[in-house]
């Protein structure tokens, strides 16, 4: 029994590997008999133009399992894409914000100095206006 389990896996094995060189070599085998002409020009120096790059894509598996996990990670690519371009619109609306605080306190800083030396030089004023008067005033009596 052991020996028939041992014979069907080799064929088994044995048929997938012809299988895939066979799908491998088809893929780079050398061009037919009807496509010499095509390749004359290149080796005279014409340049011929690249083929069109081809699409293989993998048959839909028919296994519930394997298309929820595929599903499943096309969702989390989408989450992650999302995610991260809402990060960055954050990043830069903050960065946007700080720039625009820190503005307006460099402004308050400026205002409020100017308005210190305004209040000092109209106490200044105030002050020798005084002074005068007094001294005005002393000198009359």
């Amino acid at each position: 029994m052991t020996q028939i389990r041992k014979l069907l896996t080799a064929t088994a094995i044995a048929a997938t590997a012809a299988a895939f060189a066979q799908g491998a070599f088809a893929q780079t085998a050398t061009p037919a008999a009807g496509d010499a002409p095509s390749q004359a020009p290149a080796a005279a120096g014409i340049a011929q133009p690249a083929p069109a790059p081809q699409n293989l894509t993998a048959p839909q598996p028919t296994d519930p399992l394997v298309q929820k996990r595929n599903a499943n990670a096309a969702a989390s690519a989408e989450y992650r894409s999302a995610k991260k371009s809402a990060n960055s619109e954050y990043k830069d609306a903050k960065k946007q914000a700080k720039t625009q605080y820190k503005s307006e306190v460099k402004d308050a800083k400026i205002n409020r100095k100017a308005d210190r030396q305004a209040n000092d030089s109209e106490m200044k004023d105030q002050m020798s206006g005084q002074s005068a008067q007094q001294q005005g005033g002393a000198q009359q009596p």
